[in-house]
């Protein structure tokens, strides 16, 4: 049997808050599978458990904060005939007239609900992995009353689509309001996260826009949901001027506060930076003629949602430098660089709240142009949701930053520790540049590079940027 702790989601990172178990006792997970949502400073991430088994024991409860490294699960070897850790009744128990053993596959998942099936029930509780109770989670879909048309009775992922159809379509019926009636939430498509904090906050989920899954209102859409007035209950006689009933401290963070932790936490780690890193920096600009001329040509005819943009070439550019100028793409740590083998891309992307995260994309020097594209859109989409996952904040090698799009026209960045290196991209401007000989204006970017003294030098700094000059000249390669 393993703990699962809670794991480091950033070089900064030193606690983190739960916000919810997306698995029970007695769950079966794959390596991989999202169990858990955490709270950092910086947002809400997903977090992926790193073997298989089965969960024993959930260690600790939702809004509970607690160090990086501390046990919060217990994931056991997947075996189909050991006991759960919370026995209940078994299915056979149930009085019937002509009771007939069950499979033990069907018999497990009436173990791992963790009650006993009521009498009525003829079936234990259907089945549903990690990956389709997530789905559910995001939709907002209760699996307990769920019926499963999957091998053996389990809940699929169709399930759980149609179930939020059909909720969707529920919750447009018109319903009469009477006086003693209060409004009803349930059927807004939300997750239990979102519900709790609407509660708390007092905001009416009816009225907010969702931005999730199918227009399923997130954590963002709620704390962007503007606080109800406070209006005295009818009900209650008005008192004479005593003095006002003091509501206790509110524990819940408002989006502000939010902000002021993330910038805090960003200036801390950046300030550690720029003391232990001995920066060097280094800038050139570059002629995006030819990669211009070529996405052109790429995107005619084609929609505009599998359209390119110019931060792909940019960031397929540096991707593929990084992979050929090693001492750029790894960590130092230790006392020593130490290469890395992947070229996980972070992508610096400022959030709608404020603030700053810089996700990975996996193995970025290996995908096409199409592949990065669909990958930064996801990527950009569940940053803003909150839902990245602990991978994409823990492991990036070397970070990109493009401002081009606020006027800026070149970026210094800090580097991100452990990381060596970070690039910035400005504003494509029309410049006059010089070509064999003739003048003339062409599209161009400044490149610049912030890079660790201890892990390269200015030539091999300069050899970097050249590179990326070099392969945005032969954009049809990348």
């Amino acid at each position: 049997m393993g703990d699962f702790r809670m794991p480091s989601l950033g070089a900064d990172m030193t606690e983190g808050k739960l916000v919810e178990w997306l698995v029970h006792p007695g769950d079966h997970v794959d390596r991989g599978d999202i169990i858990a949502e955490v709270d950092t400073e910086k947002t809400v991430m997903e977090v992926e458990t790193f073997e298989g088994g089965t969960v024993a024991e959930l260690l600790i409860e939702p809004g509970e904060t607690v160090p990086v490294g501390t046990p919060i699960a217990r994931i056991g070897a997947a075996d189909a005939g050991s006991p759960t850790p919370t026995p209940t009744p078994k299915a056979e128990a149930v009085p019937e007239p002509e009771p007939e053993p069950e499979p033990a596959a069907a018999a497990a998942p009436v173990a791992a609900s963790g009650h006993a099936p009521e009498p009525a029930a003829h079936e234990p509780v259907a089945h549903a992995t990690p990956p389709v109770r997530h789905l559910a989670h995001e939709l907002g879909v209760d699996l307990e009353h769920l019926h499963g048309s999957g091998r053996g009775g389990a809940i699929t992922r169709a399930d759980v689509e149609a179930a939020a159809s059909e909720d969707h379509a529920v919750a447009a019926m018109p319903v009469p309001a009477t006086a003693n009636t209060p409004a009803r939430t349930d059927r807004v498509r939300s997750s239990p996260a979102a519900r709790r904090l609407a509660a708390e906050l007092g905001v009416d989920l009816a009225a907010v826009h969702g931005t999730g899954p199918a227009g399923a209102v997130t954590l963002d859409d709620v704390r962007r949901a503007p606080a109800p007035p406070r209006v005295p209950a009818a009900a209650e006689p008005v008192t004479p001027p005593a003095a006002p009933v003091a509501e206790p401290p509110a524990a819940r963070e408002e989006p502000e506060d939010r902000t002021e932790k993330l910038h805090r936490a960003v200036g801390a780690l950046m300030s550690r930076s720029k003391q232990e890193i001995p920066h060097y920096y280094l800038s050139t600009t570059i002629d995006l003629r030819a990669a211009m001329d070529w996405m052109k040509r790429t995107n005619t005819g084609r929609p505009i949602t599998k359209r390119l943009v110019a931060s792909a070439l940019l960031l397929a550019a540096t991707a593929q430098a990084a992979k050929r100028a090693p001492r750029m793409n790894g960590f130092f740590v230790d006392g020593g660089f130490q290469a890395s083998p992947a070229v996980n891309l972070g992508v610096a992307m400022a959030l709608r709240g404020g603030g700053l995260v810089a996700p990975a994309i996996h193995d970025a020097d290996a995908l096409g142009l199409d592949d990065l594209m669909s990958q930064l859109r996801d990527l950009a989409k569940r940053a803003q949701a909150g839902r990245l996952h602990r991978a994409e904040m823990a492991d990036p090698t070397i970070t990109v930053t493009n401002l081009g799009d606020l006027g800026v026209e070149s970026i210094f960045g800090v580097i991100y520790p452990p990381q060596v290196a970070l690039v910035g991209f400005g504003r494509v401007i029309d410049r006059p540049v010089a070509r064999d000989g003739l003048l003339g204006v062409h599209p161009t970017v400044v490149a610049t590079l912030s890079a660790d003294h201890r892990a390269s030098d200015g030539m091999e700094g300069g050899r970097f940027l050249a590179l990326i000059d070099e392969l945005l000249q032969n954009p049809e390669e990348l």
